[in-house]
């Protein structure tokens, strides 16, 4: 499992790492800190100032909710996502972003005092509510979530939209040997260098796992960063061949890069997925929500992630054209 997920958990964390230099769902998926952008820093300054300098103090008033995010770029994004839609369909909503570690934040969820919250299932089953849990395909992680979830809470509709660890191999690389699943590195893997986070050498899903599900022995290991710079580097420079990249890093359009599919879940799911406070799920929350997962894609969650990252665009306008796309704002 990847920790930047399971920590604050979601892409991103090594996003950010890779471009904001730290930052932080692998099997569990993961996430760093990183500073957010000016628009999430000012909208965390509105909500918290309407309750108090601690982000987490109290809930929504009686009929409004709160929409909270972890402290990486993609999950203030995600959460502007959600406040927005809701907003648009009269739901008094707003939100409370960089909140920090899951650790931190769940808890406020399972209480009440936020509403909202977009996870990652893989994550938040394993890093959460059942560590023992080897569900893997996305219908199983989230019949485990829904059996082991406290009362309090409920998940909604999970989107096709997956922030999970992927061997990735340059376009190039694609292209010259048809590559588009795990399971065609067969006939080059003895010749190539994977590189991944050292813990690839214990994981279930790493190395030991690529070779019990598609029978691959590479060349040799380079022990890398968590989908960071020196991966990203070693991937576009040549010094590996195929690297464990998360799947919403926005270097994968920047540096041409291909996530190989994973037709065997090798990788447990890691679905974006609204996490909710199940007293203030109203039938209006729910069917927005529910709809906003219906169209988030993995590629447009890349290219929103490659706008706020990258390309320093203010989340709120980021996520605003994104709902435009659904019928949403």
């Amino acid at each position: 499992m990847v920790t930047r997920i399971a920590t604050a958990t979601g892409m991103a964390a090594v996003t950010a790492i890779a471009l904001a230099a730290a930052a932080g769902c692998s099997s569990s998926s993961s996430s760093s800190s990183s500073a957010p952008s000016s628009a999430a820093a000012s909208a965390t300054a509105s909500t918290s100032a309407s309750s108090g300098s601690n982000p987490l103090s109290g809930g929504g008033a009686s009929g409004s909710v709160v929409v909270g995010s972890a402290n990486f770029p993609e999950s203030e994004l995600l959460a502007e996502v959600y406040a927005i839609a809701l907003q648009d369909k009269g739901v008094k909503a707003t939100t409370k972003l960089n909140i920090g570690d899951r650790e931190v934040y769940y808890p406020q969820v399972v209480k009440g005092a936020i509403t909202i919250f977009p996870e990652y299932n893989g994550a938040l089953l394993s890093g959460e509510v059942d560590p023992t849990s080897t569900a893997k395909t996305t219908a199983a992680v989230d019949a485990a979530l829904t059996a082991k979830l406290p009362a309090s809470l409920e998940i909604l509709n999970p989107a096709p939209a997956q922030d999970s660890d992927a061997l990735t191999v340059t376009a190039a690389t694609a292209a010259k040997y048809h590559l588009k699943s795990i399971a065609d590195l067969k006939p080059y893997a003895s010749g190539w260098v994977l590189g991944a986070p050292s813990e690839f050498t214990t994981r279930p899903d790493g190395i030991a796992g690529i070779k019990a599900n598609y029978g691959l022995t590479f060349k040799s290991f380079d022990p890398l960063d968590e989908s960071g710079p020196l991966t990203l580097a070693a991937l576009t420079g040549g010094k590996v061949q195929v690297a464990d990249v998360f799947t919403t890093t926005p270097q994968i359009i920047t540096d041409h890069l291909v996530s190989l599919s994973d037709p065997k879940a090798n990788f447990a799911a890691q679905n974006v997925i609204p996490l909710v406070y199940k007293a203030d799920a109203t039938s209006t929350i729910t069917s927005t929500l529910n709809t906003v997962s219906a169209g988030l894609t993995t590629p447009a969650l890349l290219q929103m992630d490659n706008a706020v990252i990258t390309d320093k665009q203010n989340y709120s306008t980021v996520a605003t054209a994104f709902l435009k796309t659904l019928g949403i704002s």
